[in-house]
């Protein structure tokens, strides 16, 4: 049987025996010091795993450019394809704990059919500078992006997004990235459930959880509802490519068919047995993907 998103919230963390250590030191402190374990559950939120050296192994020939660009006292790193430079261009963004390599096939199979790929790799990941970041940096990150290519006279055709990089990226096509066609790939519907998951691994009680979230807010200045479907689907205006595994163990089916039915005219593609991951490499969900971007 598939796991459940706790499962796999709790595969993600406890990776390590350090992570566990850490779970145990947490669970202390938010009884005898909360304001440090509400803190330090903050940062441990906000910090990718696994640690972004491990996702560096990636072969990158010399048909890829790659560039480092600074942003928010980190860095994005850029790779993009040297052929076609004229091209329209293909943005293609990683979700989280994941790393540029994982679109290269896809990034491939676009070029092979007239299209420039840029692959988009966020601050503490990859090769990219910082150790923590979060979901409305990643926002940030696609809307400098786009309006960068747009500046240097790039047509951006598609924008596709993995997981939590799909959630940002609907946020700032809401937010008017001119964008000409959005993919969603396996993305979350809703931030604030990810952080009850979250909390249930590391034995975090409601007043911790909910002071967490209150601290992200309020550093970021921005409410984690304004990332759900029903909040950014209707400033959607682009055509849209919804693509979700019915056995997604991280972000439910359901969270697919959300941003699908909140988006007007979005297809949603389901398949079966690629859970979360796979459908990156699937042929199937690439040709679906290259097919509406053309």
């Amino acid at each position: 049987m598939p796991r459940t998103p706790v499962e796999a919230t709790a595969g993600y963390y406890q990776a390590s025996t350090g992570i566990r250590l850490f779970r145990l030191a947490l669970t202390t402190s938010q009884r005898v010091w909360p304001a440090l374990a509400v803190r330090a559950a903050a940062r441990l939120f906000a910090t990718p795993l696994p640690p972004k050296w491990l996702n560096r192994r990636t072969a990158w020939d010399a048909d890829w450019q790659v560039e480092q660009w600074p942003f928010e006292e980190a860095s994005l790193t850029v790779y993009a394809q040297r052929i076609a430079p004229q091209a329209p261009v293909a943005l293609l963004v990683h979700g989280w704990g994941g790393h540029a390599g994982q679109l290269k096939l896809m990034a491939e199979a676009l070029a092979s059919h007239g299209l420039r790929p840029v692959l988009l790799e966020m601050p503490a990941h990859g090769r990219s500078a910082g150790t923590v970041s979060n979901l409305p940096q990643f926002a940030r990150a696609i809307e400098y992006a786009v309006g960068r290519l747009r500046q240097q006279g790039h047509e951006v055709r598609l924008l596709a997004a993995h997981s939590l990089g799909a959630n940002a990226a609907a946020f700032a096509i809401a937010r008017g990235a001119p964008v000409q066609r959005l993919a969603l790939l396996a993305p979350p519907a809703s931030p604030r459930e990810y952080t009850r998951y979250f909390a249930h691994v590391f034995g975090l009680s409601e007043t911790t959880r909910a002071a967490m979230q209150r601290r992200f807010e309020e550093r970021e200045a921005i409410l984690m509802p304004q990332f759900e479907p029903d909040s950014v689907a209707p400033r959607i205006r682009q055509p849209a490519l919804v693509v979700h595994d019915r056995g997604d163990s991280v972000n439910p089916f359901r969270d697919g068919q959300a941003f699908a039915h909140a988006i007007r005219g979005a297809t949603l593609v389901a398949t079966e047995g690629l859970g979360h991951r796979k459908m990156l490499k699937d042929p199937g969900v690439i040709a679906r993907v290259v097919a509406f971007a053309l």
